[in-house]
């Protein structure tokens, strides 16, 4: 039987706030499968981004085990858990977090350069082919729009061909029609390339792009989908 790609047991994850306990997440477990795109909605608070930061081993939780591609993060050196960003994790933000003084293409093959593939070049080239923005490889971020910017995120967050993918908000900062095409982009990225496509979002409108929906209510899962 094929390990999930992402997999939450029996998480809990407390914080500490003027001397009381508060569990941004308490008692998680789900499952989640590549080539799949699931939405994480609930209200500002709900720990959406809490289990992000989870699943993309950028923390660790207080109880319990998230096992991503079938290792436990929690077992695993510093190093390891820099490792497992770099090659099968890739991030997308809501305000795209490009490098300013970098052009397009330099930003897209950065985490290619970083995790010391061969090809960067050519690998940033062919994702922005994939986003249809190859013709703006030699432009600055401050030269984009929005919606081009955070095209722009996708492909670098694709360029290591990571078999996950975290979207953080990813059309917030972005007008309904632009909003669409990236909403297009996540859907093609878990369909065409087989990633575990993650989504955290206000918008239940995005949801209908989702192949699986999970509604989180004050650290807990209301419905999975």
């Amino acid at each position: 039987m094929t390990a999930p790609a992402l997999r939450f047991d029996g998480v809990a994850k407390y914080y500490e706030s003027e001397g009381t306990r508060v569990a941004a997440l308490d008692g998680i477990t789900l499952d989640f499968a590549a080539g799949r795109f699931v939405a994480l909605v609930g209200r500002s608070g709900c720990g959406k981004s809490t289990l992000l930061n989870l699943a993309g081993a950028m923390d660790l939780p207080s109880a319990g085990e998230v096992w991503i591609g079938g290792q436990a993060a929690s077992r695993l050196s510093d190093g390891q858990l820099t490792a497992l960003r770099r090659h099968r994790i890739g991030f997308v933000f809501q305000f795209f977090q490009l490098m300013p003084t970098l052009p397009v293409v330099e930003n897209v093959e950065l985490p290619a350069l970083l995790a010391g593939l061969p090809g960067a070049r050519e690998k940033a080239l062919e994702k922005l082919r994939w986003v249809e923005l190859e013709s703006l490889a030699g432009r600055y971020p401050h030269q984009l729009s929005g919606g081009q910017a955070q095209r722009v995120a996708i492909a670098r967050a694709l360029v290591n061909s990571p078999s996950l993918l975290l979207a953080d908000e990813p059309i917030g900062n972005l007008d309904t029609a632009t909003g669409t095409v990236v909403l297009e982009l996540l859907r093609r990225a878990a369909r065409e390339q087989g990633a575990l496509v993650v989504m955290a979002t206000h918008s239940h409108e995005s949801t209908q792009y989702c192949d699986r929906v999970v509604r989180l209510r004050d650290g807990h899962v209301e419905s999975a989908g």
